[in-house]
């Protein structure tokens, strides 16, 4: 499906609907700061959205829910889940409509009705503490507003009019609004769905059509989930090429207000909701001994793992534990995610997942980033990297990256390569900025950056205005050497001072010198050394490997000064101008 088609694809004015969703949080003002009316907003959206979606079956699940009882049938739960034609139910004989008839008793009315639905429901309604907020419109006398503005028509979320992507769109774009309120970081909780399909794009890669061949049954991960947006895209993208595809989806997301969506979401898509799981994957990893088949993911970046610190060094200690590599910095856990989705795929799995700049090129030889790209690069793991337009997303206009990492690549063609694609100059500006994100991608970007990654070779490809360059590199073009560099301590007169008959270094001129991969030593320091320092030596014994990828400098462009001249009669013309704005002025 193209992007095109993904964007007509949605059934009603998204925007439209969230805006009047959003304009019920009119009804909370003075109570509610604007930042916390997601604390309503959000829940009673999941709510309401169960509620419509089991309107149709309400009177037969009660139904069969009375015949249980009178047979005394103690176990329910897979009666009443074929009753309702969901893998979810409510056996209360109130509905939202029925509420509004009883104004005096609505809170604990409200109450029963919640307590009616199945353990799953339920459990996806404490995630968002929803008591606490119940408590509060009661005394405020706020509930029975707020349940009759979702019992109006603008507030209609059935499944068969909103489809599950429209949902997404609606709950992004009402996370959104709550995290500008609260000067939030939106984008901590859901990436842009331009940027996710060209994820889904490049993880499908050479694949696709064998996939249409040999039919598809797969798993997806995310380890940083959010609503689920992106392994909803993913199993959207994998349906397109197999209408009968077996898809399935396990996330983990800290944020319990997300993972309730998520996990609301999975649930009226008829999926395997367990497969849902809150908690932080860095200290507490849910899915400990599975490995799965793709790994899409947008995992925080910038993000201390200070409360995450004791079980992850735990975890760095245990032979084949996720974080053994090495560890990053406790100012930023990025390379931790990365680590973790590399544990987790299969032998022929293949993982998206996006980065800052920082695992590029931060830390020195020997340090857990440089230690963890070179796991990358020796194994023969990654495959590409694709670097974005700036101002792609909600919370941060800086420069970001589509890691490509494939446990098969050794195996393809892509063997002993590295392919870096530069797509900063592949967006469409838009009409209305998001946030911080000002640019997307059009379908004619995502083909075009999709073209040069197929193409894997390097060149410019460009159309339309839009341009995207390639270069390939073997992977031990970002391996060094990093040497220490001595020279000899010589004492007041000049003469070497000898230990055991052996030259001394002299600290003060102790220097480091770093060597491409597969240089000799000798022959480097012949060129660039020993003709400015010729008693210089290295110290093998201190010698450090490094992993560096230094992506921008492989595409800088040098642009020339302007010529002295032109900037000098410039300065001339913009002086004559000044004296004759002055003139004007004082003759005035």
């Amino acid at each position: 499906m193209t992007q095109d088609k993904r964007e007509k694809q949605t059934t009603i004015n998204v925007q439209e609907k969230a805006n009047l969703i959003w304009a019920i949080a009119d009804k909370l003002v003075g109570v509610y700061k604007p930042h916390e009316y997601g604390k309503v907003i959000l829940p009673m959206c999941v709510i309401k959205r169960f509620s419509d979606a089991l309107a149709p079956t309400k009177e037969a699940v009660i139904s069969k829910n009375e015949e249980l009882k009178s047979k005394g049938i103690e176990v329910k739960d897979g009666f009443l889940r074929r009753a309702s034609g969901y893998l979810f139910y409510n056996t209360s004989r109130f509905t939202l409509e029925k509420l509004l008839s009883d104004e005096f008793n609505i809170a604990d009315n409200f109450r029963s009705y919640l307590q009616g639905f199945s353990d799953n429901v339920i459990d996806i309604i404490n995630n968002f503490k929803f008591e606490d907020e119940i408590k509060k419109m009661e005394d405020n006398d706020l509930l029975y507003l707020v349940i009759s503005e979702f019992c109006s028509q603008k507030a209609d979320l059935n499944p068969e009019k909103v489809t599950s992507t429209d949902m997404g769109y609606i709950f992004e774009e009402l996370v959104r609004k709550f995290s500008e309120s609260y000067d939030e970081q939106a984008g901590a909780h859901f990436t842009a769905r331009d940027v996710i399909y060209l994820m889904t794009d490049l993880l499908i890669g050479e694949d696709e059509e064998r996939l249409r061949k040999e039919g598809i049954t797969t798993t997806v991960y995310d380890m940083a989930m959010g609503t689920s947006q992106m392994l909803g895209c993913m199993t959207e993208r994998l349906e397109d090429i197999d209408p009968d595809a077996s898809v399935k989806c396990f996330g983990q997301e800290l944020n319990e207000e997300t993972f309730a969506i998520a996990k609301s979401d999975m649930l009226i898509k008829g999926g395997n909701a367990e497969n849902m799981k809150h908690g932080d994957t860095l200290s507490k990893d849910a899915f400990a001994g599975f490995t799965f088949d793709y790994i899409i993911s947008n995992p925080p970046f910038g993000i201390e793992w200070k409360k995450e610190k004791a079980a992850v060094e735990a975890e760095s200690k245990k032979a084949g534990g996720r974080f053994s590599v090495g560890l990053p910095p406790v100012s930023d856990g990025q390379q931790l995610f990365m680590l973790n989705g590399v544990a987790k795929l299969k032998d022929t799995g293949r993982m998206a997942i996006i980065q800052n700049g920082s695992p590029l090129f931060s830390g020195d030889a020997g340090s857990g980033q440089s230690n963890i790209r070179g796991y990358l690069l020796e194994n023969d793991w990654l495959e590409a990297i694709v670097q974005l337009p700036n101002d792609m997303f909600y919370n941060t206009g800086i420069a970001t990256y589509i890691w490509l990492v494939s446990k098969n690549k050794p195996y393809t063609k892509r063997a002993g390569k590295v392919q870096l694609i530069d797509a900063s100059a592949c967006s469409e500006k838009r009409r209305k900025s998001l946030g911080n994100k000002r640019n997307e991608f059009t379908s004619a970007c995502i083909t075009l950056i999709k073209e040069c990654y197929l193409a894997f070779e390097d060149g410019v490809w460009e159309r339309d205005g839009k341009r995207v360059e390639c270069k390939i590199f073997d992977d031990d073009f970002f391996k060094y050497s990093k040497v220490v560099v001595e020279r000899p301590l010589r004492d007041e007169k000049g003469e070497l001072v000898l230990k055991k008959g052996a030259k001394q270094p002299d600290t003060a001129l102790r220097d480091t010198e770093v060597i491409p991969w597969g240089t000799p030593f000798d022959e480097y320091m012949a060129k660039n050394v020993l003709p400015y320092a010729p008693d210089a030596w290295i110290d093998e014994s201190k010698t450090k490997i490094g992993y560096e990828i230094p992506f921008t400098r492989q595409f800088y462009k040098y642009i020339p000064p302007r010529p002295s001249e032109e900037i000098f009669a410039r300065l001339v013309e913009l002086g004559a101008r000044e004296q004759e704005l002055m003139k004007e002025l004082l003759d005035g």
